[in-house]
């Protein structure tokens, strides 16, 4: 058997979730079968089972278009790129809207079997119309035609399976929930801090710890409008970087600057860190915080967990499939406008829970070893890569 993904991220330019998702199941697939790669970039590599071609953005043709609608023409035309060689796979699998539309020309024009894996969804996530105008409507059309005509779609979460079968004509026994994992064996506790030296972070002081990128649907507004409830000998680390719009990083800008006039233990590191760095931070937190508005699954959840880290996270999406309230961590509730954009009824209220979550652990060590213990625990028996591979194999295996 031999499947093909389309995808934007691939190893070097991964910067999201869906990236590291996609390298992690397309290391371990490569276990089982062939598997050829292509992905928005210059990459060009073969080893083993696995071949990645990249498919470089033809920005001078769409030169004098709208700044919002470039990723869209980008898109479309590195996707009818991707195509032009003949398919010789048995399996098409796509990884958000970016490379979708190759999927759907590959299904009507050479006839092979469609999976999508639904890393989010368009219509839960109204914001992005900042990001890309009315392209806005084109990638929720093609993130629409890619489901509706898959022959399977993998949900990253039960929520996110009801989410799916609730905004598209999907017949149920098409979407299979098959959960994100992780390395076990990269994602353990360092003892190393070459990280927290190089940004000044205070080892000896009590650490929480933000890891995702500047965008509405991770909530990092929420986390900063946070810290001035938060104790103010706890140190606060934002590892925050590529902000979904110049706005949006004007905002982030400002609300640190305001907080900062009456506390200064705030470390921001405004850029996507490698791993190994990510990996220092995660084990040297004492609490991780994830306030995001909107999420499938929340990879970043088992990354911390793994390493052994205390969870505050709120209570929305694939993320109360992940962390087990009162066990694992702690969820937040949170009250959500009822239609788009989904930004809580009270956000000050929001703000004060989070940190009352946060207080709670830095002043229980005993609570935040015992979490941190079970996290690891949960992970290990829930999200391991390998049985998520196999798990998507199947599947393949079921539509040839």
């Amino acid at each position: 058997m031999k499947v093909l993904f389309y995808t934007k991220e691939f190893p070097p330019y991964v910067y999201g979730g869906a990236g590291v998702v996609v390298e992690y199941l397309a290391n371990e697939l490569e276990k089982l079968m062939e598997i050829d790669i292509k992905c928005f970039g210059d990459q060009e590599s073969t080893s083993g089972n696995m071949h990645v071609k990249g498919f470089p953005y033809n920005n001078s043709v769409f030169e004098q278009s709208d700044n919002k609608l470039k990723a869209v023409f980008n898109s479309l035309n590195t996707c009818l790129h991707m195509n032009a060689e003949i398919l010789d796979a048995d399996v098409v699998h796509c990884h958000t809207w970016y490379a979708q539309f190759a999927g759907i020309v590959a299904k009507l024009c050479y006839g092979v079997p469609l999976v999508i894996t639904t890393h989010s969804l368009e219509p839960l996530r109204p914001w992005k119309r900042e990001q890309l105008g009315h392209g806005y409507e084109a990638s929720s059309w093609i993130e629409k035609t890619a489901i509706e005509m898959a022959d399977a779609v993998i949900a990253v979460s039960k929520e996110t399976k009801e989410d799916v079968l609730k905004y598209f004509n999907v017949e149920n026994e098409k979407v299979k929930v098959i959960y994100n994992g992780i390395n076990l064996n990269e994602y353990v506790v360092t003892d190393k801090t070459s990280t927290l030296d190089k940004y000044g972070i205070d080892k000896n002081k009590p650490i929480v710890l933000f890891v995702g990128r500047i965008t509405r649907q991770k909530g990092i507004i929420h986390l900063v409008n946070a810290i001035k409830y938060i104790d103010p000998e706890t140190q606060i680390v934002l590892c925050a970087g590529a902000p979904d719009t110049p706005e949006i990083a004007k905002e982030m800008e400002d609300s640190v600057d305001e907080v900062k006039k009456t506390r200064e233990n705030i470390i921001w590191i405004d850029e996507m860190l490698d791993k190994k760095s990510v990996i220092q931070l995660y084990s040297h937190a004492d609490v991780f915080c994830c306030p995001s508005i909107y999420e499938p699954f929340g990879i970043i959840n088992i990354e911390a967990m793994a390493c052994n880290t205390a969870v505050v996270a709120s209570a929305v999406g694939g993320i109360k499939e992940v962390v087990v309230d009162g066990e694992t961590g702690i969820l937040v509730p949170v009250e959500q406008q009822k239609e788009a954009p989904f930004e809580p009824v009270n956000p000050d209220k929001f703000a004060k829970d989070l940190a009352n979550g946060v207080n709670k652990l830095i002043n229980n060590k005993e609570l935040r070893d015992s979490m941190g213990k079970k996290g690891r625990k949960r992970v290990e028996d829930h999200f391991d890569w390998v049985a998520i591979a196999k798990q998507t194999k199947d599947l393949y295996q079921s539509l040839i």
